[in-house]
């Protein structure tokens, strides 16, 4: 995470969210062997996000519709899910995905 996205988010009054589907990455890439140094987190995502003190985003039909009808060729269903989520619920997206500034993402990086 860069220096400038950890300092909103530990300065931030605001709530952070943490999507479902990141847990889901998460866990997917913890079992697949590329993430191994998430196995604290890939246990129990959520024990990690409450020790944080974020919130939990659930995945609605909503945020799903939206995803699986996003126009252009980005093909991650991971991303496609973060960037309907954040365009619903109106959140900025931390990510150093450049890619998700061509649908219109607030993100930060």
């Amino acid at each position: 995470m860069s220096r400038r996205a950890r300092s909103v988010i530990e300065g931030d009054d605001g709530e952070v969210y943490v999507s479902a589907a990141s847990a889901w990455e998460i866990t997917t890439k913890y079992r697949l062997g590329k993430l191994p140094e998430a196995s604290v987190v890939a246990r129990d995502v959520l024990a990690a996000i409450d020790g944080q003190r974020f919130t939990a985003l659930p995945i609605s039909v909503t945020h799903a519709q939206l995803a699986g009808s996003l126009a252009g060729a980005h093909s991650d269903p991971f991303d496609r899910m973060l960037m309907a989520q954040a365009m619903v619920e109106d959140l900025t997206l931390v990510s150093n995905e450049k890619t998700f500034d061509a649908y219109g993402v607030k993100r930060l990086w």
